[in-house]
This record gives structure tokens, sequence and C-alpha cells, in this order.
């Protein structure tokens, strides 16, 4: 694909949500439109039926979180998750496993558990996703702080419109704790998924038109138009923790039957943002 190539249409199936205030997407759709509330008392963390029960138990939030909307989403396209590529994005991977695993190097390194060490790698969730489900596909798992969610998002739509061929995109982050709470404010639960495919099926929910936007080529930068969150609902995810820079995007299907929607852009780098234009399936 050529610099000024206009990227090809994709088609985006089983979007899925989690937070304890919207758990699952029928919940924060409704939200988002301002047809529903939010969930009181918040929902305890999902439990992934991936995974065994025993491992169940012992993934960490992150692991529970992405595994749920992976397969809210698998099952909402109607595709076998065993055949579809994955890309899983957390800006941060798993603070609280990082935290203990640096309080104990820090004190007494000889407790150090195995099994945690295991855990706080960044590809911790896909690894778990794809043992779970079978899935020999290609799996990739993308990281780039605050703008991790469009980092993410872009690298699957490129490997889509490549390979001819449906990628699953699952974003997720939890809370900081100890003293990385000083390097970066993430304060709750949030995950989404949803599936990207080169052609329209009967399981598309909206048609995906993408490209680049160069503000300092224009004269502006990306921070300018950056896609903040409409309804009252989705105010509150605001600052929650990286993914919310998701909420655009997901506000912006909540609302496909509306009319025309605007283009949502989300920040790649100071200068460089995503533009995704959504619109009703043809």
């Amino acid at each position: 694909m050529s610099a000024t190539a206009t990227p090809p249409t994709l088609y985006i199936e089983g979007p899925a949500f989690w937070t304890p205030t919207l758990p699952g997407w029928d919940a924060a759709r409704a939200a988002f439109r301002g047809e529903g509330t939010l969930t009181d008392p918040p929902a305890k963390r999902p439990a992934p039926q991936v995974l065994a029960p025993a491992e169940r138990r012992r993934a960490p939030d992150t692991v529970a979180l992405a595994l749920e909307v992976a397969a809210a989403a698998m099952s909402a396209s109607g595709r076998n998750a065993a055949d579809v590529p994955c890309v899983f994005i957390s800006a941060h991977g798993d603070l609280t496993i990082n935290d203990y695993m640096c309080s104990t190097l820090a004190t007494d390194p000889t407790v150090l558990s195995p099994t945690r060490f295991h855990n706080s790698v960044h590809n911790a969730a896909v690894g778990y996703w794809t043992i779970g489900t079978g899935c020999m596909a290609a799996s990739n798992s993308v990281s780039a702080f605050e703008f991790s969610f469009a980092t993410g998002l872009l690298e699957a739509a490129v490997q889509c419109a490549a390979d001819h061929s449906p990628v699953l995109v699952v974003g997720y982050d939890t809370p900081t704790v100890g003293p990385l709470t000083s390097v970066t404010d993430s304060r709750g639960l949030l995950a989404v998924a949803m599936v990207i495919a080169p052609e329209r099926s009967e399981r598309t929910v909206a048609a995906l038109e993408w490209s680049l936007s160069d503000r300092a080529r224009n004269g502006g930068d990306a921070a300018s138009t950056y896609t903040l969150p409409c309804s009252e609902a989705a105010k509150s995810l605001s600052g929650i923790n990286p993914m919310a820079q998701a909420l655009g995007l997901f506000e912006a299907l909540a609302h496909l039957d509306d009319d025309a929607a605007p283009p949502v852009e989300l920040q790649l780098s100071p200068t460089l943002s995503l533009r995704l234009q959504l619109r009703p399936p043809p």
C-alpha cells in the first residue's frame, strides 16, 4: 500500500466491552445512547470460560479481562477462535504483578513466585487465549503507552487488509499500584474487543473507513482533534485506564443507526492520528 493510496474499507463484527459499571456491550451500548444506567453495585471481575476452572481462579485480572471480551467478540462474530489471528493491546501489562515482582526482588528475591513471574510478561493474556482456544494463527501483543489502543487497532487493520483475513482486536488495562502510580494514573478495569474483517458478513455491524492524519504536515497537531467521550456514561470512564482511548470508537458504534456520525480521531503520536469513519454496513 503506497503512502497516498486509500486503505480498503474493513468491517467490524462482534464489538465487546467490559468494565465493572458496564459489564458487557449491551449494557455499554444502552448507556452510551442514554438509554441505560451504570451497574450498581459494580460487577465483580469476569470469569472467562475459555480457561479451565483452576486456571480461571489463578488468572490475574489482565488475563480475565482480556479473555472475557475476546470470547464475547468471537462468539458474536460467529467465527472459530482457533482460526482467527489476534492482536492483544495493553499499555502496561499487569501492573499489580510487576509491582509485586519489583518489591519482592528488592526485599527477598528468594521467595519470588514462578507463577506470578510467568504472568508478568506482556503477552501472557494472548498466550492464555491461544492455548485455551487452540489458536495456531498469528498472534501479537502491542504496547505504546497512552497511544496503545490506536496503535494496536492500526496494526490489526493493516494485517487484515494485507492478508485479507479477519483479525481479533483485544484491548485491556488494569489499575496502577505502588510506586508505579507516580508514572501512570490507571484507576480501574476496562477491556474492549472486536473482530475486523476484510469483507462484509451476516454478522457485520459497521463498515470502517480508516486513514492516517498527519497534523504536523497540515499545520496542526493530533491532540487538537482527539475524539473525547460524549455521553455521561463514557465520561465516567474517561480516565479509568489507557484503554479509555477506545471510548470514542465504541460510542460511535453505539450511535451507528442514528444520523451520520462524525469521524473518530485516535492519537498515534503527538502529531499523527488514526482517523476512523464508521458507516452502517452496505
